[in-house]
């Protein structure tokens, strides 16, 4: 999909406000080397590139990357500001406990201080962005209706999917938005949250079975699978955006996600020890976390440029003491940190020996370990190991520096030992040396043999934070060493090799996930703990998988009793930061705006607080208002 954005970026011109003023286009062109829509939808082929530009909407921001014959007006925003995962960051990241940001440029300051008024370039670019790919939308499915070629209807599934994906996030951040699905010369009607969330709900219902089938399509692209995990982050929104509670239906759609082909990946290429790090390196569309997306967009360092996407968040994290080179890029642009709430949000490395044993399952038996290294000495009572199945036990133990043995039910009658140090017990053997640390232990009554694996206090991995010269503690925004700095995003691949764009003035290689597996193991236990229905016990195997992943090993898993909501929403906090959700999340739990939850500099005070509730959504932006009377401003702008 890279190659063939890069080869057809040019479909249709657009008005802004959700409307084509599509009769001055409607005439051959002059010069016979420009594409005309005749020559767009002559065949399956070509409608296939002309697809390419509807991805290309949500990736670059006009004909010339990175910069150059833009989609929108260059003269209502810098062009690089519109790009659409730049925008999301900024509204859905910037304006919450996850960022903030030390450029000065006019509104943005605005966002994270939470004070930003209905002429706000950076909610304008966004609102203006999303209009005209659901424009592009309209008329790719208008024109490639025409064509009878079984694959087509493919793609019209696909760009009814993206068009979902645009009202999806319009009522998110803005709400009450015109549904326009056909070109028109008109100026659309207001339509409700609840209306267009229908909309949103009945489009991608009827493409279920349109789509390709899961991990059957080029990867960059769509298939069903995408439209059941927008379902499921729709259905767990659904009661915030039309008062109807609709977990159980989020359950249903995210156990057709979970049994689906997608897998979580756990292949740490680079051997860093956790395999969280390749979801957001140079090489992630083919070093297995490409089988975590399902829906990522495509960026390339040469063909696929611009100042939005993972270029920004790489060279825009980068400043203070950080070697540019050592993530892959040539420059600092010295603008986005991390607050301590979300810092703060990691556990340290410290080992839960109780969460760990709960982790194992099965019931206390009555074989335990007895000896100067364990908790009791030598008189006991043994520290009991779990049965996990007949005859194998299994415990997690802090042992000192000495001597141990397995013992049944306290009684010398009954123990084993190691005689020739072989990881063989023999009955009544030699006492087992071991050096103080946490272990595992293992025992096979049936083999009669013994395990011991030592286990590091990892910590969770997902913490990549640059703190050199850097405070934790946030006094002023605009310096860039007050906050740490986020290494999340590279341009850097698995064997540790820049990616292609990684000269002057580089662009990077890395693709960026918009919906990933994770996030519906998320959605499913949010969804169950709020009476959707689902099973807890899955929902904690799905956390620890991601926990377990994290950490590098089982010491970060939880049991039944740690799942909580808040729990949930700081794991989504911890998996998913700087991912383009983290201001739906808090206003789903109605931290957002309330006092319930502060953060630094919310409300535009150092130590926070609450701002009026109509900043749940942003406001339609007042131009558009000017141009079309039949738009109302939402209430509190």
């Amino acid at each position: 999909m890279k190659n063939i954005i890069n080869k057809f970026l040019f479909i249709i011109t657009i008005g802004i406000g959700f409307t084509a003023c599509h009769d001055d286009l409607n005439q051959s062109p002059i010069d016979p080397d420009i594409f005309s829509e005749l020559d767009v939808y002559a065949n399956a082929e070509e409608a296939k590139s002309a697809l390419a530009k509807l991805y290309a909407g949500y990736a670059v921001t006009g004909q010339q990357g990175p910069a150059g014959t833009p989609d929108l007006d260059p003269n209502d925003i810098d062009e690089g500001f519109s790009q659409f995962t730049r925008s999301l960051f900024n509204l859905n990241e910037l304006t919450t406990d996850h960022a903030v940001c030390g450029w000065g440029d006019p509104g943005l300051p605005d966002l994270h201080g939470m004070y930003w008024s209905a002429s706000n370039d950076f909610s304008n670019a966004m609102y203006n962005r999303l209009g005209q790919e659901v424009s592009f939308c309209n008329s790719f499915i208008e024109q490639a209706s025409q064509l009878s070629d079984e694959v087509v209807q493919t793609y019209i599934a696909e760009a009814r999917f993206l068009r979902a994906y645009a009202y999806y996030n319009l009522i998110d951040l803005f709400a009450n938005v015109p549904l326009q699905t056909t070109v028109a010369t008109q100026l659309p009607q207001q339509n409700s949250r609840e209306e267009v969330f229908n909309f949103i709900e009945s489009e991608l219902l009827e493409i279920d079975e349109l789509l390709l089938p899961s991990r059957s399509n080029e990867y960059g692209r769509v298939d069903q699978v995408a439209a059941w995990a927008l379902l499921s982050r729709l259905y767990l929104n659904a009661e915030v955006w039309t008062g109807t509670p609709r977990y159980t239906d989020c359950i249903t759609y995210s156990n057709n996600v979970l049994n689906s082909s997608y897998t979580i990946n756990m292949t740490d290429a680079n051997g860093s020890g956790s395999a969280y790090d390749e979801l957001f390196l140079a090489d992630n569309d083919s070093n297995g976390a490409q089988n975590e997306f399902i829906f990522a967009l495509n960026f390339d360092g040469i063909q696929t440029q611009t100042y939005g996407g993972t270029t920004f968040l790489v060279h825009a994290a980068i400043g203070g003491s950080m070697v540019p080179a050592d993530y892959g890029v040539d420059s600092a642009w010295g603008g986005l940190r991390a607050t301590e709430n979300l810092v703060n949000k990691f556990e340290t490395g410290e080992i839960d020996i109780d969460a760990l044993n709960s982790s194992l399952g099965g019931n206390l038996s009555d074989w335990g370990l007895v000896g100067d290294a364990t908790e009791n000495s030598w008189d006991g009572p043994d520290m009991e190991m779990y049965e996990t199945s007949a005859n194998q036990f299994s415990l997690y133990a802090e042992l000192g520096d000495g001597f141990f043995k397995f013992r049944l039910n306290e009684d010398w009658g009954v123990n084993y030992g190691d005689t020739g140090v072989d990881g063989s017990l023999e009955s009544g053997g030699e006492n087992i040396a071991v050096t103080a640390g946490s272990y595992l232990i293992t025992f096979n009554l049936d083999a009669l043999t013994y395990s011991l694996t030592e286990i590091q206090p990892t910590g969770d991995q997902r913490a990549m934070f640059y703190t050199d010269g850097q405070s934790l503690e946030i006094e002023s925004i605009p310096p860039f060493n007050q906050g740490y700095a986020v290494t999340k995003f590279k341009n850097i691949d698995s064997n540790g090799n820049p990616g292609n764009g990684s000269g002057v003035d580089s662009r990077t290689d890395t693709d960026l996930p918009l919906i990933r597996l994770a996030e519906i193991y998320l959605n499913y236990a949010e969804a169950s703990l709020r009476g959707g229905g689902g099973d807890i016990g899955t929902a904690v195997n799905r956390i620890n998988e991601l926990r377990t992943r994290a950490y590098g090993n089982a010491s970060g898993n939880i049991s039944a009793g740690d799942l909580t909501l808040d729990f949930v929403l700081d794991e989504r906090s911890r998996e998913l930061y700087w991912e383009g959700q983290r201001r739906t999340d808090l206003v789903r739990y109605n931290y957002f705006t309330t006092s319930n939850y502060l953060w630094p500099f919310k409300g535009n005070q150092p130590g926070g607080v609450a701002v009026g509730s109509f900043r749940n959504v942003f406001p339609i932006p007042s131009n558009t208002l000017a141009t079309n009377p039949n738009l109302q401003q939402n209430t509190g702008y």
